[in-house]
């Protein structure tokens, strides 16, 4: 039976990654700053399946303890702060979650591997907003757009792929970097913008006509995958990839946040009328954001099987229980 090693593992993508992997017949050690995943995601099998370690990955030590319990074939690096605003508000701290946790994590395996103890495929999951802003007619974005990074969180994220690169190039590292694209489902929180929009359709629900939904930019462009097909993109990237690579994770298809608006608003069978809030629009936003999965598709064999539409039927089955 194959290893696995998911850090941050309790987080959102975490638990979808954590579900992939114990249906494919893994074994999955799972590290956190907390104990195990709320529920929320995984069943309360699935909860019991994982190993559960509570681990500070920024301190050497505890990356130690967690490779020499977990020996793993494959580690998927999730760990890290994910909420753009979050990094803003904490440089220091969004520095240390999602560079030096992946430094430190990538340091003990090239130790390892020096010695041949140890030599898994390591899977670092970085960001689209790396590639910070592009011009729409650019097209879907490939892995060999320009990397410039507006915010802190994405040079955050370029940073640990910097490194997880040089791993690979300078030490034979058999890392795998992914842009991960938006990616939403049940168990995400209610802060992102899906989300978000379906907590406010929901709650419009409850108060009479004339109705009015808060957005923020309207004419922001996203690419949106289901959670399930990104953990199966992780997966198959441990599995099939070309270690030293980058790969796109993402749809291949953009929406605007007022074109998703109403979709969530016609899915959840509720009329009103969209609203600009000021307070909802980001100091530094990105204005489009779809990326090019061709390389994904074509190394591994991977291909998306949920809709964006299911992404908010999920969501909002998931408020009205």
């Amino acid at each position: 039976m194959a290893r696995a090693l998911v850090t941050g593992a309790a987080g959102f993508a975490g638990q979808w990654l954590c579900r992939a992997l114990l249906r494919d017949g893994w074994e999955v050690t799972g590290a956190s700053l907390t104990g195990p995943a709320p529920e929320g995601v995984l069943t309360p099998a699935e909860r019991q399946a994982v190993r559960w370690m509570v681990a500070d990955l920024r301190d050497e030590d505890a990356v130690a303890s967690v490779l020499d319990a977990s020996q793993p074939d494959a580690v998927f690096h999730l760990a890290g702060i994910s909420f753009v605003p979050t990094a803003r508000e904490a440089p220091v701290a969004v520095c240390q979650a999602n560079v030096v946790a992946g430094v430190a994590v990538l340091a003990d395996i090239r130790r390892r591997r020096a010695v041949g103890a140890l030599d898994p495929a390591v899977v670092m999951i970085g960001s689209a907003e790396q590639y910070g802003a592009h011009d729409a007619a650019d097209g879907p974005l490939t892995e060999r757009a320009a990397c410039r990074p507006l915010t802190l969180y994405a040079a955050s994220k370029y940073a640990q792929e910097i490194f997880a690169l040089e791993a690979a190039r300078a030490d034979g590292v058999r890392v795998l970097c992914t842009r991960s694209f938006n990616h939403s489902a049940t168990g995400q929180a209610s802060h992102f913008l899906i989300p978000a929009l379906v907590r406010r359709v929901v709650a419009a629900r409850h108060t009479p006509p004339p109705r009015a939904i808060s957005i923020g930019n309207g004419h922001t462009t996203r690419d949106f995958l289901h959670a399930e097909d990104v953990a199966t993109a992780y997966l198959s990237l441990a599995v099939r990839g070309v270690p030293g690579e980058v790969y796109n994770v993402c749809s291949g298809t953009g929406v605007t946040v007022e074109a998703l608006a109403r979709e969530v608003c016609a899915r959840a069978g509720v009329e009103a009328d969209l609203a600009g809030d000021p307070a909802l629009r980001r100091a530094i936003d990105v204005p489009w954001l779809v990326g090019d999965n061709t390389k994904l598709r074509t190394t591994t064999g991977w291909a998306p099987l949920r809709s964006r539409s299911d992404i908010i039927d999920d969501l909002l089955h998931a408020a009205a229980h």
